[in-house]
C-alpha cells in the first residue's frame, strides 16, 4: 500500500523531497498536500508539480492550518523542511496526531527543543527519520567499512577540516541562517552533517566539547575594518550590488524570482541580503575539540569563505592512518546552476599501515548530490526498504547525538569552557 505524504516548508530544500516522490517513487509513495507560511510559495510549488513533473496539483494549507491539514489529509508521514527553529513545532504536532516524520537536518536547534521532541517520541511511539545524505555517499560508506574492519586498529584521533567556498559558504550569510535564532549557527545547521559522519564512522557518541571561533570575514564590521566601501543591505534594486561577486541577483533567475522575490509580498522575507550587511550573528570561522565516549579525540574546523569546497580528514589508529580528501563542486541553494550538483572534482582515500606500504582505496563513483548519497538515501526513505548492514538510516537518536555536538559547541563559545554532552538532554 502506498504511503501518504504531506510536506511543510516549500522553500529551497523542499523540491529535493517532493520531486523525488512524484518522479521516482510513484509506486510506493503518494504526495497529497503542501503547507507553508507563504501562499505565493505554495502556489509556485504546485506550478512546479504540474509543469515540471507532470503531476496534478495538490491541496495547499497555510502553516496556521497545519493541524487541519493532518485531519483532512490523514497522512502517514509528514516531511518537515521549514526553517530550523520551527522544526520541533511541526515534528511534535505531527507525532501527537499519529504521523511519522521525515525531517531535514538539523532536527532542531537547541537542547530544550530537542528534549521536547525526544519526550514526544517516547510518549507517542512514532518515528522520526533525519535526512543525513552524506552517510550514503560511497566514499563515506567506505571509510566506515575500513574502520569497522580494523584496517588501522583502534582510532585514537581524528583531524577533520571542512571548507565552504565563497559561493556555497557565503549563501548562509545571505538568508535566514545568518540569524542564530533561526539556524543555531553553522555548528548546528551545517556541522551536524560532519559530526554525524564522525559518529557514524567511529560508531560512538560525543562526551565533551570545547569550541572557539567567531565572525571573522562576513558582516558589516569586518568589511569596514578591511576598508571596504559601498556597503548595502540587500542586492535587489541596489546599484552597489551590480559588481559585487557576493551578491545574489534574484531577478536574473526565474526560479529564485518566483520562489522568493515574488513571494516577498506575503511575508517580507528577503533572500538576497548582503553578506557584508548588518544583522549577521553566526560564526564563519570555527574550531572544535571533541572527546568521544570511546576516548577518541576530534580536532574539527569549519571556514565559510575559502576558494575551494570540500573536506580533508585523517584518522590516526593503533595500526596506521587513513587520509581522505574530497573536493566538492557545490551550488547556490535553490536556483544556482545545478548541472554540477554534488559532483566530486577529486576524492581519495589513502591507507598508511604502521609497517607496510601505503595504498589507495578504490571507491565506486557515486551519481547525484552529496557525493552520490542523495539517490541512495531517497530510495531508503521512499522506496522499498532493503537490508543495510551499515544501518545508514538515521533515527532521532542519531539526529540528537549529531546536533548535541554543535549545541554543546555553542554553549562553549559563550562560556569559553568545555561542555559535557550528557547533561544537555535525557534520552
Amino acid at each position: 500500500m502506498k504511503k501518504k505524504y504531506v510536506l511543510i516548508g516549500t522553500g529551497g530544500r523542499a523540491e529535493f523531497f517532493y520531486g523525488a516522490i512524484v518522479k521516482d517513487f510513484k509506486e510506493t509513495s503518494n504526495l497529497v498536500a503542501f503547507c507553508d507560511v507563504n501562499q505565493t510559495r505554495l502556489d509556485y510549488a504546485n506550478k512546479l508539480l504540474t509543469e515540471k513533473y507532470d503531476h496534478p496539483s495538490i491541496n495547499t494549507y497555510l502553516a496556521s492550518d497545519f493541524e487541519e491539514m493532518i485531519k483532512q489529509e490523514q497522512p502517514d508521514i509528514v516531511i518537515v523542511t521549514t526553517i530550523d527553529r520551527t522544526h520541533h513545532r511541526y515534528i511534535i504536532k505531527a507525532l501527537e496526531m499519529g504521523c511519522n516524520v521525515v525531517t531535514e537536518k538539523p532536527m532542531t536547534t537547541d537542547a530544550e527543543k530537542l528534549q521536547e521532541i525526544i519526550d514526544t517520541i517516547d510518549k507517542t511511539g512514532q518515528e522520526v527519520r533525519v535526512t543525513f545524505n552524506y552517510r550514503y555517499a560511497p566514499h563515506n560508506t567506505k571509510i566506515r567499512e575500513l574502520i569497522k574492519d580494523g584496517v588501522i586498529g583502534d582510532v585514537f584521533s581524528v583531524n577533520f577540516e571542512w571548507a565552504l567556498d565563497t559561493q556555497h559558504g557565503a549563501d548562509y550569510f545571505r538568508r535566514w541562517h545568518r540569524d542564530k535564532r533561526n539556524s543555531g549557527g553553522l555548528l548546528v545547521h551545517k556541522s551536524t552533517h560532519h559530526f554525524d559522519l564522525v559518529n557514524f564512522w567511529l560508531n560512538t557518541v560525543p562526551d565533551t566539547v570545547y569550541a572557539t571561533g567567531g565572525l571573522r570575514f562576513y558582516g558589516k564590521e569586518n568589511a569596514e575594518l578591511r576598508g571596504e566601501t559601498n556597503l548595502y543591505q540587500r542586492a535587489y534594486g541596489n546599484d552597489f550590488a551590480k559588481d559585487d561577486p557576493f551578491a545574489l541577483h534574484l531577478e536574473d533567475n526565474d526560479h529564485l524570482k518566483a520562489m522568493y522575490l515574488d513571494a516577498e509580498k506575503d511575508d517580507g522575507y528577503q533572500r538576497d541580503q548582503s553578506v557584508f550587511g548588518d544583522g549577521i550573528n553566526i560564526e564563519d570561522t570555527l574550531g572544535v575539540m571533541v572527546t568521544y565516549k570511546n576516548k577518541t579525540i576530534l580536532n574539527y574546523s569549519l571556514n565559510a569563505y575559502l576558494p575551494w569546497e570540500g573536506y580533508i580528514v585523517s584518522f590516526n589508529g593503533s595500526k596506521g592512518r587513513i587520509e581522505v580528501q574530497v573536493r566538492e563542486q557545490s551550488y547556490i541553494n535553490s536556483g544556482g546552476s545545478k548541472s554540477d550538483e554534488g559532483k566530486l572534482e577529486t576524492k581519495s582515500i589513502r591507507v598508511l599501515p604502521m609497517f607496510g606500504e601505503p595504498y589507495e582505496v578504490e571507491v565506486q563513483e557515486g551519481l547525484g548530490g552529496h557525493g552520490g548519497g542523495d539517490p541512495v538515501m531517497l530510495q531508503d526513505l521512499f522506496g522499498t526498504p532493503v537490508e543495510d548492514p551499515l544501518n545508514r538510516a538515521a533515527s532521532h537518536i542519531d539526529g540528537a547525538t549529531s546536533i548535541l555536538t554543535g549545541i554543546a559547541g555553542n554553549i562553549s563559545l559563550q562560556t569559553k569552557l568545555p561542555v559535557k554532552v550528557d547533561g544537555l538532554v535525557r534520552y
